[in-house]
This record gives C-alpha cells, sequence and structure tokens, in this order.
C-alpha cells in the first residue's frame, strides 16, 4: 500500500497545499451546480443540501477512512470521522463570519434545518452511547456499525419527507436567493455532469488531502487520534467550507447548513464503511474515551446552532451570532479536554 510517511516532509507539505487548492476549486462551483439541481428538480434547498452536497463533500472522509482502516489505524479512522463532525459544525461560524451583516442562524431557521440538526445530535448520541457500551461482532462487523448506519438511512428517508410538509412556518421569514443564480440557464443534464466531475476531484484530490495529512501528522509527532480529529479532519472539512461559503455568496442559507449537517450524517454512515474494511473486529470495540467525548464535543456545538435556530435572535459579536461565538469557544474548550485523553 503506498505510504506517504515513507516521503519527505517538504513533499508531502506541496501535495495537501495542491491538492487542498484542487478541494477548495471544484467544492466552490458544487453549490452553484447543486442550487441549480434543486431549483430544476423541485427538490428542497436543505434536503438538497443534505443529499447532495453533504454526501459529495464527503467523498474525501471515504478515501481516508478506507486506507485508513485497510492499514490498521482505526483511531485515525474513527477520529477522522468524529473530528470532521465537529469542525463542520466550526465551519458554520466561520460561514457566519462571512455572512456578516447578519447572524446566520437568523435567516436560515426553518423547519426543515431544525430537524436536520435535531436527527444529528440523536445520532450523535447513539454513536457515544456504542463506544461506551462496546459492540458485538457479527462475522468481524459490529453489530452498532450496522444500526448506526441503518438509522442514518432512516434519517434521510424522513429529511426528505419533511421538507414538503408544513407542519409550521417561520414568522418574519427572511428571503433566500435574492442573488443571480450562476447556473439557473444551465440545463438539469449538464448540471448532473459538471457536479459529478466536481465530485470526482473532491474525491481524487480529498485522497491525497488526507493521506499528505495524516504523513504530515505523524512527521510532525502528533498521535493518530489528535491528528485524526484536528488535522486530517480539518483537511477532509475543506470541501465543505469552500461549499458553503459560496452557497452563502449565493444567498443559499438552507443550502450551507443542510450541507453541514447532511455531511456530519454521511460521516455516521461511513463508521460502517471503516468497520466493514477494518479486518480485525468491530470498529467501535477500539475506541474509548477519547471517542466518545470527541462525539459529545459534535453533538454539543450542534445543539448550540439548533438553539439559535429556534432563538432567531439577530444579535452579532465580531461578525458573528452569538450562537457562533459560543460553538468556537467550545470547540477550543473540547479540544483543550481531548489532547489529555488522547492515545500517546
Amino acid at each position: 500500500m503506498l505510504s506517504f510517511a515513507e516521503w519527505p516532509l517538504s513533499i508531502n507539505a506541496a501535495i495537501f497545499a495542491v491538492a487542498a487548492a484542487l478541494v477548495w476549486g471544484a467544492g466552490s462551483r458544487l453549490a452553484g451546480y447543486v442550487s441549480g439541481i434543486a431549483e430544476k428538480t423541485g427538490l428542497g434547498q436543505a434536503f438538497t443540501g443534505m443529499l447532495l452536497l453533504g454526501g459529495i463533500t464527503s467523498l474525501a472522509e471515504i478515501a481516508t477512512v478506507t486506507t485508513s482502516s485497510l492499514s490498521g489505524n482505526p483511531a485515525l479512522a474513527l477520529n477522522n470521522l468524529l473530528g470532521s463532525a465537529s469542525i463542520n459544525v466550526l465551519l458554520l461560524a466561520v460561514a457566519d463570519a462571512v455572512l456578516g451583516r447578519d447572524a446566520l442562524t437568523k435567516v436560515a431557521a426553518k423547519p426543515a434545518t431544525l430537524f436536520q440538526g435535531t436527527l444529528g445530535i440523536m445520532l450523535l448520541a447513539a454513536v457515544a452511547v456504542a463506544v461506551t457500551v462496546g459492540d458485538v461482532a457479527l462475522w468481524h462487523v459490529g453489530l452498532g456499525s450496522m444500526v448506526l448506519f441503518a438509522l442514518c438511512v432512516a434519517s434521510l428517508k424522513l429529511s426528505a419527507h419533511y421538507e414538503h410538509r408544513h407542519v409550521w412556518q417561520v414568522l418574519d421569514e427572511d428571503k433566500e436567493g435574492e442573488e443571480d443564480e450562476p447556473e439557473k440557464d444551465t440545463p438539469l443534464r449538464a448540471l448532473v455532469i459538471k457536479t459529478a466531475i466536481a465530485a470526482g476531484v473532491i474525491l481524487v484530490a480529498g485522497f491525497f488531502l488526507a493521506q499528505s495529512g495524516d504523513a504530515l501528522a505523524q512527521q510532525t509527532g502528533l498521535g493518530s487520534s489528535l491528528a485524526g480529529l484536528v488535522l486530517v479532519g480539518f483537511a477532509t472539512s475543506l470541501p465543505e467550507l469552500s461549499s458553503i461559503v459560496a452557497a452563502l455568496r449565493l444567498k443559499r442559507y438552507q443550502l450551507a447548513v443542510g450541507d453541514i449537517f447532511g455531511t456530519n450524517l454521511f460521516n455516521i454512515a461511513l463508521i460502517l464503511l471503516a468497520d466493514v474494511t477494518y479486518l480485525e473486529g468491530p470498529i467501535l470495540n477500539e475506541a474509548g474515551p477519547f471517542e466518545a467525548v470527541a462525539a459529545l464535543l459534535a453533538l454539543a456545538m450542534t445543539g448550540i446552532f439548533v438553539l439559535g435556530l429556534l432563538e432567531r435572535e439577530n444579535k452579532t459579536v465580531l461578525r458573528m451570532g452569538y450562537d457562533s461565538l459560543a460553538a468556537i469557544l467550545v470547540f477550543a474548550g473540547g479540544l483543550a479536554l481531548l489532547y489529555p485523553l488522547a492515545p500517546q
């Protein structure tokens, strides 16, 4: 198997930089393509962001999770997924600062995004429970990871139906899509082809991004758990950052939030992929307090944004909503808590 850690640090740094640029470029264009698909197919912006943007921007995680598990590094595989979950929510705070004028949770509050966020909280809680209780093997794959995958599929199905139901309505609703839609005159087939090309770039470049990031973490002396949570987690979250910044520039707020909540949903589903490719038993049995706290950190940060969506206050500080600032502080506190738990 190709080992990036055997290459010089300077080579890995160059690969990381080039791959990051490719992923950023593809992710930036992806938001416009997916928004056009949502308009032409009649799918809701929140669900399209969750399904398409969330699924495509998770391709980088697929590459690193598979290779990490096959190489016998379950800590990196799990903590890439769990680290990305909290880092993805952190990206909403970054996006909030980009939005600037209004708090993101003020303009993005709709039933569909609240529903998706709540599902994410429940699934992250299920991950923490599975890690704490342990897993039972069916062949070499854990029953717990199978159940988590089934719950993720059920959540996608529930979200698809929920967005088209008029269960309740937001008063004083903010308008979306006031900017010119760059792909409004592009045929649906062309949008699908462009989306597939962008997805391919993210998959291939995301693989090199994650693997070079892993090698850099090893060469700089970081442990697998901390590297998976921070460095590789950040690397594989670059598609999400580029796509949500692009979505906000188009004023597609539902698309941006749906992207993050959807990506986290797919990350949890990918635990099954990590389990299938890890041949030494249920991968969740390799997890411990570090992984449980990482899942709870992502849960707490998601909860902060759900509260912000419910409250819909437009109070800002440092160009972001109070909830975004709270999420940043919780993330910093979570890292401080995780550091002594990281295996050496």
